[in-house]
């Protein structure tokens, strides 16, 4: 069923790509809007419009507006990071240069906004407050995540607010836009947004725990490698915690190296990750927050049928079927 939705947002991004001049500038926007990806985030837009309306149509500009700016934010990230690759093809900078990374982010940031001109009066302007919060929240949220090495002390609950905001709200953001679009009121549409976050907020933590004790053939990301940088995800400061002392120091010597060959490091950390109860205590928390999504979809003003859908698609997603 999701890829009828799917399949229509390809078709109409494809009829949006930028064919402006100067090239240098556009054509990176396209590059990246064209690399692929499993365009949750439009989906979800298109799923909650449906659900309300039976129709999905109207509310593709919002999901463009989404995925566009949640495009612009890999590219700057990409450069941040200095990242050579994303899903599996070069990075703008590293295609182009960092400048042209940085200038054709800027104007996809200005392209998603344009993209909610196709809505007028009171919904344009719920649509652009809340995009709008959720844009500032993306950019706070990295913000976080960049400040995160430099803390000598990270709380769950720090680590919790910026997956929430750099990850978590645009999710919630783009099924909130598709409930407005298919003519929900802020008020009545605010649970399809909370299941955005409570999902979100599920699918990190699974992301932690897959890049530690994942399958390399299904994650598609190198097993490790939140280890091997040092990344201080919710296993590490679930691990701090319960530790002894003595497996905590090592934790922390761990974390503070860079050895040209991590294969021990990565095994010792991920012994410390299941020894101390973290591994246990993480899945706890992703089966949480996936409970608290299926909660919110009660609460949703559709039929029960349309119930099952959204149900389907948060077990699928955290199962990594999706």
């Amino acid at each position: 069923m999701l890829s009828q939705y799917q399949t229509a947002f390809l078709k109409y991004m494809e009829g949006q790509l930028p064919q402006k001049s100067p090239l240098s500038l556009y054509e990176p926007a396209s590059y990246i809007m064209q690399l692929g990806g499993k365009r949750i985030r439009p989906v979800l837009a298109l799923l909650a419009a449906d659900a309300v309306d039976n129709s999905f149509e109207k509310a593709l500009p919002a999901a463009l507006a989404v995925e566009v700016f949640h495009n612009f934010s890999l590219v700057h990230d990409d450069i941040m990071d200095e990242a050579p690759l994303r899903r599996g093809k070069e990075t703008v900078h590293q295609k182009w240069d960092a400048n042209t990374g940085i200038l054709s982010g800027d104007v996809m940031l200005v392209w998603a906004y344009e993209c909610l001109n196709s809505y007028s009066g009171n919904l344009f302007k719920e649509l652009t407050l809340l995009f709008s919060a959720t844009a500032r929240k993306v950019c706070e949220g990295q913000q976080y995540d960049m400040d995160f090495p430099n803390q000598e002390v990270v709380s769950k609950q720090e680590y919790l607010k910026m997956i929430e905001y750099k990850t978590a709200v645009l999710l919630g953001c783009s099924l909130q836009m598709g409930a407005l679009v298919g003519g929900l009121s802020k008020s009545s549409s605010q649970s399809f947004y909370n299941f955005g976050i409570e999902l979100g907020l599920a699918f990190q933590l699974q992301d932690d725990y897959l890049d530690a004790f994942g399958n390399p053939e299904t994650f598609g990301k190198q097993i490790g490698g939140d280890i091997i940088e040092n990344k201080k995800t919710m296993l590490y400061l679930l691990a701090l915690e319960m530790s002894d002392s003595s497996d905590r120091d090592i934790l922390k010597k761990h974390f503070e190296s860079t050895p040209s060959n991590p294969s021990e490091k990565i095994e010792q950390v991920k012994n410390i990750f299941l020894r101390s109860g973290a591994v246990e205590e993480i899945q706890q928390m992703m089966k949480m927050y996936t409970e608290k999504a299926l909660v919110e979809v009660e609460q949703f003003s559709i039929n029960e049928d349309k119930k099952k859908v959204f149900k389907a698609f948060a077990l699928e997603l955290m199962e990594r079927k999706l």
